[in-house]
């Protein structure tokens, strides 16, 4: 089944009727929030139909609303139905997906046993020693697997990586996730985590696939220094700035880095798209010829 018809048939082509809505303290024991981002909340929550426990997404409507006017004339699929299409080991499970009474998108996802890779990076953790190059694997293993269903995530960065006690990776949140189409693609707003936006972005260039592989060498750069390749900032101005030098030399943030683990940085975080890695398993197989102590 192709794309757009199986988006089709997830939330447009079937009666409305048949569009899971439900009473939310009806359906659920709310135990607890887990996060909340830009334009929802996430809770951990007991299913009472089934037992289960899980995680429940509930978007603010009036927020996805201002986002989707970002595209004007044009259907952005809400984060619930681009979620029902995604099944991948490296990527949370969506159990159902639909609308409360109030007319707010809820999605049904599992519950990750772990914590963030944003989490391990700032607090060191024991647990990435070793496993930098296996974890990051995982992580372009899914993204691939993104962009071969026709989409672009557009907020790729370690916040939005879970990895299990197991240490299984699965990709997170796709409430910024566009169909990788012309359409989507066009010159318009910076969207996404600041210090993860791709040149071209930030410039409201024509963009393509490979704003997530910036983001994503931004976040390998991350994980194997501790640091960014620019200044962390929230500004526009200084974000702008950083579009007119290099990114710090990895060897800056971690001296002890060899060589192949510096280019192989370096080139992740290159500002001319053509220059740095074109796909995920370009930068896959990349990282899998450096040395495994990292």
């Amino acid at each position: 089944m192709g794309f757009f018809n199986a988006l089709k048939s997830i939330f447009k082509s079937r009666p409305k009727s048949n569009v899971p809505i439900i009473d939310v303290a009806k359906r659920f024991d709310l135990l607890g929030r887990t996060g909340q981002g830009s334009m929802s909340k996430v809770w951990r929550a007991r299913d009472k139909m089934t037992g289960r426990t899980m995680c429940v997404k509930i978007l603010d409507k009036v927020k996805t609303a201002r986002f989707d006017a970002r595209f004007p004339g044009l259907k952005r699929p809400n984060e619930g139905a681009v979620c029902m299409l995604l099944r991948h080991k490296n990527i949370v499970q969506t159990y159902e997906a639909g609308l409360t009474k109030q007319g707010e998108i809820y999605i049904m996802m599992e519950l990750i046993d772990g914590v963030g890779l944003n989490f391990m990076i700032e607090t060191k953790a024991p647990q990435l020693q070793g496993h930098r190059i296996d974890f990051l694997s995982q992580f372009s293993e899914g993204l691939e697997y993104v962009h071969r269903q026709g989409f672009l995530h557009r907020d790729i960065c370690p916040r939005n990586v879970m990895i299990t006690r197991e240490n299984v990776v699965k990709i997170i949140d796709f409430g910024l996730a566009v169909p990788f189409t012309p359409e989507f693609c066009r010159p318009g707003n910076r969207t996404g985590t600041p210090n993860y936006l791709a040149p071209e972005l930030i410039k409201r260039q024509t963009t393509d696939h490979r704003v997530d592989m910036f983001a994503l060498g931004v976040t390998a750069y991350e994980t194997f220094t501790g640091g960014l390749p620019w200044e962390k900032t929230e500004s526009l101005q200084t974000l702008l700035s950083h579009m007119n030098s290099a990114g710090r030399d990895p060897r800056d943030v971690r001296p002890d880095l060899d060589k192949a683990t510096v280019a192989f940085l370096i080139k992740g975080v290159e500002r001319d798209p053509a220059a740095r890695f074109q796909t995920p398993g370009e930068f896959r197989e990349a990282l899998q010829k450096l040395p495994k102590k990292w």
